[in-house]
């Protein structure tokens, strides 16, 4: 059985390399030409115990785009978990995503999600994630379900050792739809989302994750999309 924290760092690398080689053949450039945009999201999450090892998290994500010049989504997030271990845990969430207007139609999405958060294990004196989520997604503009599979792999590292007032932090999330719909979705590879940031520890156990996002978007015979965003979080845990 392979345990992250008893790999070598060879090993660790072969394993991130083959996942990261899946994702770039997935995006492998099929369209002339890509649309770019600079963004800003803004992520304002609470977390924390609701009793035993009942846990929760909430959250509101504001989206700007067309250069930071206006809004372009807004998403308001929460889910219900059971932590299984101090290292795993389960959710059962819901998610509404208000998109921009499609020929002065407003547009919302609704979705319900499950989700696996690991924490995998300790390399490098860091930290390595996984986060696996399964949604099913309901658009206004159309009568279908989505399916949706996301995968996250996250690594964190103090910049200073024995401090964790500045963490480095990097994390790669892949999108794969599972199956398509009347409203657009197409099955396949959707997107992927590239983090370099670091991780600033606030007051009690509350975080600010601060840095550079690019997010690459097929859709799928149209023009790609890239966006390059700056992203701030705020996780305020309890």
């Amino acid at each position: 059985m392979f345990r992250c924290k008893d790999a070598s760092p060879p090993a660790l690398f072969s394993a991130l390399n083959a996942w990261t080689a899946t994702c770039l053949l997935w995006v492998t450039p099929a369209h002339a030409s890509t649309a770019q945009d600079e963004q800003l999201w803004m992520n304002l999450t609470a977390m924390g115990p609701v009793s035993g090892d009942i846990i929760y998290f909430a959250e509101i994500q504001p989206r700007f785009g067309n250069g930071v010049s206006q809004p372009d989504q807004t998403l308001l997030r929460g889910a219900v978990g059971w932590k299984l271990s101090p290292r795993l845990s389960v959710y059962q969430g819901y998610a509404h995503v208000t998109l921009p207007p499609q020929m002065g139609q407003d547009i919302n999405e609704e979705r319900s999600f499950q989700q696996v958060s690991w924490i995998i294990g300790e390399p490098w004196a860091g930290e390595l994630s996984s986060r696996t989520r399964l949604e099913q997604r309901w658009r206004s503009d159309g009568g279908d379900m989505g399916w949706r599979l996301r995968e996250m792999l996250r690594y964190e590292k103090p910049l200073k050792r024995g401090s964790q007032a500045v963490n480095a932090l990097v994390y790669a999330e892949a999108f794969v739809a599972l199956n398509s719909t009347n409203w657009g979705a197409k099955a396949g590879f959707d997107q992927i989302r590239s983090f370099v940031g670091s991780e600033l520890k606030l007051m009690g156990k509350s975080t600010a994750e601060i840095g550079y996002l690019n997010q690459y978007i097929d859709r799928g015979g149209r023009q790609a999309r890239m966006n390059h965003v700056a992203s701030i979080t705020l996780f305020f845990r309890r």
